[in-house]
């Protein structure tokens, strides 16, 4: 039981800050768009990385410093990408709508999938880091993995679901424009994190 607080309390405080795929989550939340589907699969996401790491893929990757490599430049191209997208919404507010323009459910997980699954900081902290922690707790490391998981779905449905409490403000023009221009700086500074620190 306490190796499953341990767990929550940990998986969430690594998920919670605002990031490329919870500023992704939470546009989709506004609009409406897909959310179950898009919230599921990062929660899946999550719980598959946390197996992973706690059954050992984090001490493998941590022998494979060419792979992190790899997701870092793929990781940070993406993101500028996103970025450019979401100021060039920003910058004409005549084709933002209140609810947004709706993608299809494929592009919509497509994108979320970028999002989720080449950002090497995902295996740093989702495999490694609650890996290394989640096998501090054998025999009850599983039960670790429970708990940071049970946190990833608590958080990406609260995310996806509580972002209606905003959807008052959603006829406004302006809004979206802040909202996008966040979201831009959000990918951009995230993509310089990436290329230009130590992973």
């Amino acid at each position: 039981m306490i190796a499953s607080v341990a767990g929550f309390f940990t998986g969430l405080s690594l998920i919670i800050a605002i990031g490329a795929q919870n500023a992704y989550g939470l546009r989709l939340g506004l609009m409406r768009h897909h959310v179950f589907a898009a919230v599921l699969f990062c929660a899946i996401s999550d719980a598959l990385l946390i197996i992973a790491g706690v059954a050992g893929l984090g001490a493998v990757i941590q022998q494979l410093p060419l792979l992190l490599e790899i997701f870092r430049y793929a990781g940070a191209a993406y993101l500028i990408w996103f970025g450019i997208a979401a100021v060039r919404r920003a910058l004409k507010p005549s084709s933002l709508e209140a609810q947004g323009e709706a993608l299809p459910l494929i592009k919509t997980l497509a994108t979320m999938a970028g999002l989720t699954w080449l950002n090497p900081h995902v295996y740093l902290d989702t495999v490694i880091l609650l890996g290394s922690i989640g096998n501090q707790f054998v025999p009850n490391q599983w039960w670790f993995a429970l708990g940071a998981a049970t946190a990833s779905f608590v958080w990406f449905f609260s995310l996806g679901y509580g972002a209606k409490l905003l959807s008052r403000f959603m006829a406004s023009v302006r809004f979206w424009q802040v909202l996008d221009i966040v979201i831009a700086l959000v990918m951009f500074s995230i993509a310089l994190t990436l290329l230009f620190s130590d992973i």
